[in-house]
Protein backbone atom coordinates (compact mmCIF):
# COMPACT_ATOMS: atom_id res chain seq x y z
CA UNK A 1 0.00 0.00 0.00
CA UNK A 2 3.06 2.31 0.47
CA UNK A 3 4.17 1.69 -2.83
CA UNK A 4 0.50 2.60 -4.05
CA UNK A 5 0.27 5.71 -2.55
CA UNK A 6 3.97 6.82 -3.45
CA UNK A 7 3.20 5.71 -6.96
CA UNK A 8 0.23 8.14 -6.50
CA UNK A 9 2.06 11.30 -5.24
CA UNK A 10 4.41 10.70 -8.50
CA UNK A 11 1.86 10.69 -10.98
CA UNK A 12 -0.17 13.90 -9.41
CA UNK A 13 3.04 15.67 -9.30
CA UNK A 14 4.42 14.39 -12.67
CA UNK A 15 1.29 15.60 -14.85
CA UNK A 16 1.86 19.52 -14.97
CA UNK A 17 -1.65 21.59 -15.06
CA UNK A 18 -2.47 22.32 -18.51
CA UNK A 19 -0.99 25.71 -19.86
CA UNK A 20 -3.79 28.83 -20.05
CA UNK A 21 -3.87 31.25 -22.36
CA UNK A 22 -2.41 33.85 -19.75
CA UNK A 23 0.45 31.83 -20.18
CA UNK A 24 0.61 31.56 -23.99
CA UNK A 25 0.67 35.33 -23.85
CA UNK A 26 3.52 35.52 -21.74
CA UNK A 27 5.15 33.51 -23.79
CA UNK A 28 4.64 35.00 -26.77
CA UNK A 29 5.32 38.34 -25.51
CA UNK A 30 8.78 36.85 -24.38
CA UNK A 31 9.22 36.50 -28.21
CA UNK A 32 9.48 32.75 -27.86
CA UNK A 33 6.66 32.17 -30.43
CA UNK A 34 7.18 28.21 -30.96
CA UNK A 35 6.21 27.93 -27.51
CA UNK A 36 3.34 30.26 -27.55
CA UNK A 37 1.98 28.21 -31.22
CA UNK A 38 2.14 24.78 -28.98
CA UNK A 39 0.07 26.16 -26.59
CA UNK A 40 -2.50 28.15 -28.24
CA UNK A 41 -3.05 25.46 -30.69
CA UNK A 42 -4.93 22.93 -28.58
CA UNK A 43 -6.39 26.13 -26.55
CA UNK A 44 -7.59 27.47 -30.62
CA UNK A 45 -9.35 24.07 -31.35
CA UNK A 46 -10.80 23.95 -27.92
CA UNK A 47 -12.73 27.71 -28.95
CA UNK A 48 -10.39 30.05 -27.19
CA UNK A 49 -11.21 33.10 -29.34
CA UNK A 50 -8.05 34.67 -28.09
CA UNK A 51 -5.85 31.83 -29.19
CA UNK A 52 -7.53 31.79 -32.58
CA UNK A 53 -6.61 35.27 -32.77
CA UNK A 54 -2.84 34.41 -31.95
CA UNK A 55 -2.65 32.28 -34.29
CA UNK A 56 -3.64 34.67 -36.88
CA UNK A 57 -0.81 36.90 -36.10
CA UNK A 58 1.52 33.92 -35.80
CA UNK A 59 0.72 32.79 -39.25
CA UNK A 60 0.30 36.47 -40.53
CA UNK A 61 3.79 37.82 -39.19
CA UNK A 62 5.51 34.74 -40.04
CA UNK A 63 6.33 34.59 -35.86
CA UNK A 64 8.30 31.17 -35.60
CA UNK A 65 6.73 29.87 -38.65
CA UNK A 66 6.54 30.34 -42.17
CA UNK A 67 3.97 32.95 -43.18
CA UNK A 68 0.95 32.06 -44.25
CA UNK A 69 -1.83 34.27 -44.82
CA UNK A 70 -3.84 31.20 -45.84
CA UNK A 71 -3.60 29.84 -42.03
CA UNK A 72 -3.87 33.72 -41.04
CA UNK A 73 -7.29 34.25 -42.75
CA UNK A 74 -8.29 30.56 -40.95
CA UNK A 75 -7.56 31.30 -37.61
CA UNK A 76 -8.59 35.15 -37.70
CA UNK A 77 -12.19 33.68 -39.75
CA UNK A 78 -12.77 31.33 -36.99
CA UNK A 79 -12.25 33.85 -34.01
CA UNK A 80 -14.39 36.51 -36.72
CA UNK A 81 -16.92 34.51 -36.79
CA UNK A 82 -17.94 34.14 -33.12
CA UNK A 83 -17.67 38.23 -32.96
CA UNK A 84 -13.83 38.53 -31.64
CA UNK A 85 -13.50 42.55 -33.44
CA UNK A 86 -9.72 42.22 -33.10
CA UNK A 87 -10.04 39.52 -35.61
CA UNK A 88 -12.81 40.88 -37.77
CA UNK A 89 -10.57 44.12 -38.19
CA UNK A 90 -7.08 42.38 -39.11
CA UNK A 91 -9.09 40.01 -41.36
CA UNK A 92 -10.57 42.98 -43.27
CA UNK A 93 -7.20 44.45 -43.20
CA UNK A 94 -5.65 40.96 -45.12
CA UNK A 95 -8.49 41.57 -47.74
CA UNK A 96 -8.27 45.54 -48.22
CA UNK A 97 -4.39 46.03 -47.53
CA UNK A 98 -3.23 44.12 -51.33
CA UNK A 99 -1.13 41.56 -49.67
CA UNK A 100 -3.27 38.84 -50.99
CA UNK A 101 -2.01 40.30 -54.47
CA UNK A 102 -5.03 42.63 -54.70
CA UNK A 103 -8.01 44.16 -52.75
CA UNK A 104 -10.69 41.75 -51.80
CA UNK A 105 -13.40 44.94 -51.00
CA UNK A 106 -16.72 43.27 -50.77
CA UNK A 107 -15.22 40.85 -47.99
CA UNK A 108 -12.59 43.41 -46.45
CA UNK A 109 -15.61 45.77 -45.84
CA UNK A 110 -17.98 43.06 -44.99
CA UNK A 111 -15.72 42.66 -41.64
CA UNK A 112 -14.57 45.78 -41.11
CA UNK A 113 -17.92 47.20 -40.42
CA UNK A 114 -18.66 44.03 -38.54
CA UNK A 115 -15.56 44.89 -36.35
CA UNK A 116 -16.16 48.86 -36.15
CA UNK A 117 -20.39 48.55 -35.31
CA UNK A 118 -18.61 46.13 -32.24
CA UNK A 119 -16.96 49.28 -31.02
CA UNK A 120 -13.09 48.66 -32.66
CA UNK A 121 -11.55 51.62 -32.62
CA UNK A 122 -9.30 51.26 -35.07
CA UNK A 123 -11.74 50.05 -37.40
CA UNK A 124 -13.93 52.95 -36.94
CA UNK A 125 -11.45 55.13 -38.02
CA UNK A 126 -10.67 52.46 -40.82
CA UNK A 127 -14.46 52.91 -41.83
CA UNK A 128 -13.90 56.76 -42.49
CA UNK A 129 -10.92 55.79 -44.68
CA UNK A 130 -13.35 53.07 -46.48
CA UNK A 131 -15.85 55.53 -46.90
CA UNK A 132 -13.42 58.54 -48.30
CA UNK A 133 -12.27 55.98 -51.02
CA UNK A 134 -9.07 55.17 -49.76
CA UNK A 135 -9.11 51.78 -51.33
CA UNK A 136 -9.99 52.58 -54.44
CA UNK A 137 -14.29 52.55 -53.84
CA UNK A 138 -16.60 55.27 -54.54
CA UNK A 139 -16.60 58.12 -51.73
CA UNK A 140 -19.34 58.58 -49.26
CA UNK A 141 -18.39 61.70 -47.28
CA UNK A 142 -21.06 61.70 -45.02
CA UNK A 143 -20.07 58.11 -44.39
CA UNK A 144 -17.03 59.24 -43.79
CA UNK A 145 -17.87 62.22 -41.65
CA UNK A 146 -19.81 59.99 -39.03
CA UNK A 147 -17.01 56.80 -38.76
CA UNK A 148 -14.10 59.78 -37.93
CA UNK A 149 -16.37 61.37 -35.82
CA UNK A 150 -16.78 58.08 -33.76
CA UNK A 151 -13.11 57.45 -33.90
CA UNK A 152 -12.76 61.31 -32.94
CA UNK A 153 -15.00 61.75 -30.11
CA UNK A 154 -13.15 58.31 -28.46
CA UNK A 155 -9.81 60.41 -28.52
CA UNK A 156 -8.26 58.83 -31.75
CA UNK A 157 -5.84 61.62 -32.86
CA UNK A 158 -6.14 60.48 -36.47
CA UNK A 159 -9.91 60.35 -36.47
CA UNK A 160 -9.77 63.96 -35.23
CA UNK A 161 -7.32 64.98 -38.19
CA UNK A 162 -9.57 63.92 -40.97
CA UNK A 163 -12.85 65.23 -39.51
CA UNK A 164 -10.75 68.32 -38.96
CA UNK A 165 -9.66 68.30 -42.53
CA UNK A 166 -13.62 67.30 -43.60
CA UNK A 167 -14.86 70.53 -41.69
CA UNK A 168 -12.39 72.78 -43.93
CA UNK A 169 -13.01 71.15 -47.14
CA UNK A 170 -16.72 71.05 -46.31
CA UNK A 171 -16.66 67.49 -47.39
CA UNK A 172 -19.76 65.27 -45.58
CA UNK A 173 -19.89 68.30 -43.75
CA UNK A 174 -21.32 72.06 -43.37
CA UNK A 175 -17.88 73.64 -43.75
CA UNK A 176 -16.52 75.17 -40.32
CA UNK A 177 -13.41 76.50 -39.74
CA UNK A 178 -14.33 76.75 -35.96
CA UNK A 179 -15.04 72.83 -35.74
CA UNK A 180 -12.49 72.72 -38.12
CA UNK A 181 -9.61 74.32 -35.84
CA UNK A 182 -11.19 72.55 -32.52
CA UNK A 183 -11.20 68.83 -34.25
CA UNK A 184 -7.26 69.91 -35.40
CA UNK A 185 -6.21 71.37 -32.16
CA UNK A 186 -7.04 68.28 -29.95
CA UNK A 187 -5.14 65.45 -33.17
CA UNK A 188 -2.27 68.48 -32.75
CA UNK A 189 -2.04 68.14 -28.84
CA UNK A 190 -1.77 64.33 -29.38
CA UNK A 191 1.19 64.61 -31.58
CA UNK A 192 -0.15 64.39 -34.89
CA UNK A 193 2.07 66.32 -37.13
CA UNK A 194 -0.24 67.12 -40.50
CA UNK A 195 -2.79 68.53 -37.55
CA UNK A 196 -0.01 70.60 -36.22
CA UNK A 197 0.39 71.99 -39.62
CA UNK A 198 -2.81 72.98 -40.19
CA UNK A 199 -3.78 74.44 -36.68
CA UNK A 200 -0.80 76.54 -36.93
CA UNK A 201 -1.74 77.97 -40.06
CA UNK A 202 -5.24 78.71 -38.99
CA UNK A 203 -3.92 80.17 -35.51
CA UNK A 204 -1.50 82.20 -37.95
CA UNK A 205 -4.18 83.40 -40.33
CA UNK A 206 -6.86 84.04 -37.15
CA UNK A 207 -9.49 81.28 -39.77
CA UNK A 208 -11.80 79.54 -37.01
CA UNK A 209 -9.80 80.65 -34.16
CA UNK A 210 -8.25 83.57 -32.33
CA UNK A 211 -5.12 85.19 -34.11
CA UNK A 212 -1.76 84.86 -32.71
CA UNK A 213 1.02 84.60 -35.37
CA UNK A 214 3.22 83.90 -32.44
CA UNK A 215 1.68 80.67 -31.20
CA UNK A 216 0.65 79.71 -35.18
CA UNK A 217 4.38 79.90 -35.85
CA UNK A 218 5.39 77.43 -32.68
CA UNK A 219 2.64 74.80 -33.83
CA UNK A 220 5.11 75.15 -37.34
CA UNK A 221 7.71 74.74 -35.98
CA UNK A 222 6.86 71.92 -33.93
CA UNK A 223 5.60 70.65 -37.35
CA UNK A 224 8.91 71.23 -38.90
CA UNK A 225 10.68 69.99 -36.28
CA UNK A 226 9.22 66.56 -36.47
CA UNK A 227 10.19 66.66 -40.01
CA UNK A 228 7.05 67.82 -41.79
CA UNK A 229 8.16 69.22 -45.15
CA UNK A 230 5.30 71.65 -45.58
CA UNK A 231 6.17 72.93 -42.36
CA UNK A 232 9.89 73.44 -42.68
CA UNK A 233 8.38 75.96 -45.92
CA UNK A 234 6.18 77.54 -43.96
CA UNK A 235 9.05 78.28 -41.33
CA UNK A 236 11.89 79.06 -43.69
CA UNK A 237 9.15 82.29 -44.67
CA UNK A 238 8.45 83.23 -41.44
CA UNK A 239 12.41 83.54 -40.52
CA UNK A 240 12.73 85.14 -43.96
CA UNK A 241 10.30 87.80 -43.38
CA UNK A 242 10.06 88.22 -39.23
CA UNK A 243 6.48 86.58 -39.15
CA UNK A 244 5.46 85.32 -35.72
CA UNK A 245 9.22 84.82 -34.92
CA UNK A 246 12.34 87.82 -34.98
CA UNK A 247 13.93 88.14 -38.32
CA UNK A 248 16.89 85.25 -38.80
CA UNK A 249 18.53 84.61 -42.34
CA UNK A 250 20.55 81.60 -41.26
CA UNK A 251 17.52 79.93 -40.08
CA UNK A 252 15.31 80.78 -42.55
CA UNK A 253 18.05 79.11 -44.90
CA UNK A 254 18.61 76.27 -42.86
CA UNK A 255 14.75 75.06 -43.45
CA UNK A 256 14.83 76.44 -47.02
CA UNK A 257 17.43 74.08 -47.22
CA UNK A 258 15.62 70.95 -45.10
CA UNK A 259 12.59 71.49 -47.29
CA UNK A 260 14.41 71.64 -50.55
CA UNK A 261 16.35 68.53 -49.91
CA UNK A 262 12.39 67.14 -48.73
CA UNK A 263 11.51 67.98 -52.23
CA UNK A 264 9.57 71.48 -51.52
CA UNK A 265 12.06 74.14 -53.25
CA UNK A 266 11.25 77.59 -53.33
CA UNK A 267 12.79 79.95 -55.72
CA UNK A 268 11.37 83.00 -54.00
CA UNK A 269 13.03 81.94 -50.91
CA UNK A 270 16.16 81.08 -52.99
CA UNK A 271 16.50 84.57 -54.88
CA UNK A 272 15.75 86.33 -51.00
CA UNK A 273 18.49 84.83 -49.58
CA UNK A 274 21.16 84.23 -51.91
CA UNK A 275 22.71 87.73 -50.57
CA UNK A 276 23.88 85.65 -47.44
CA UNK A 277 27.80 86.15 -46.59
CA UNK A 278 29.56 82.68 -47.45
CA UNK A 279 30.06 82.62 -43.69
CA UNK A 280 26.03 82.56 -43.30
CA UNK A 281 25.33 80.16 -45.83
CA UNK A 282 28.22 78.14 -44.13
CA UNK A 283 26.63 78.30 -40.77
CA UNK A 284 22.85 77.29 -42.30
CA UNK A 285 24.19 74.11 -44.00
CA UNK A 286 26.02 73.24 -41.36
CA UNK A 287 22.91 73.40 -38.97
CA UNK A 288 20.97 72.04 -41.99
CA UNK A 289 22.78 68.97 -41.96
CA UNK A 290 23.61 68.59 -38.25
CA UNK A 291 19.54 68.11 -38.35
CA UNK A 292 17.50 65.47 -37.29
CA UNK A 293 13.68 65.05 -36.81
CA UNK A 294 12.69 64.94 -32.97
CA UNK A 295 10.02 62.32 -32.07
CA UNK A 296 6.81 62.90 -29.99
CA UNK A 297 9.15 61.51 -26.95
CA UNK A 298 11.48 64.44 -27.18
Amino acid sequence: MKHIASLLIFLITAVPAAASFDDAASIYNGKDYVAARQIAEPLAKGGDVRAMAMLGAIYQKGEGVAVSLDRAIEWYGKAAEVGHAPSQFALAMIYLDGSLGGVDYDSGAKWLRRAAEAGNLEAEFSMGLLSAAAFGNTPDWPEAAKWYRLSAERGFADGQYNLGVLYLQGSGVEKNETEAARWLAKAAAQGNIDAALDYGILVFRGQGVQKDEKIGAQWLLLAARRGNIVAQNRVARLYAYGKGVTVDAVEAMKWNLLAANGGRPDAELDSLLANLTAEQKAEAQSRAGAFKPQTAAN
